[in-house]
């Protein structure tokens, strides 16, 4: 009995002392102050089609031709690339994700939930 308390309270502490670690760890990071970001270039020319209506619809082909450019399912990356193109004036920047740069573009979504836009 003595050795199954003593295995018991030695359990205890041990516990104790990783839960006290994990609670200081979590205080530290919650208090640093986070990383600068590097400020955004003010040159048009960069953010030209990537942010939200700064694109011509005629320009949605060649940006959505890029976008679409690997994958597998040209069609329908193609025409959901153009429909939303046509909606929201941008493309992200790349073949996939970027979809920040976009808020119209990210969150447009499907009757089940999942992404509208490639």
């Amino acid at each position: 009995m003595a050795a199954k308390l003593t295995i018991f309270i030695f359990f205890l502490v041990i516990m104790q002392i990783l839960l006290a670690d994990a609670y200081q760890n979590n205080a530290t990071r919650i208090t640093e102050a986070p990383a600068p970001q590097p400020a955004a270039s003010s040159n048009y020319s960069n953010m030209h089609g990537i942010t939200q209506g700064s694109l011509r619809p005629q320009e949605c082909g060649p940006r959505c031709s890029a976008r679409c450019s690997r994958t597998q399912y040209k069609k329908p990356c193609l025409f959901f690339c153009h429909k939303c193109c046509a909606k929201c004036l941008c493309v992200p920047p790349g073949t996939y994700g970027n979809k920040q740069v976009c808020p119209c573009y990210n969150n447009w979504k499907t009757k089940r939930g999942g992404p509208k836009c490639p």
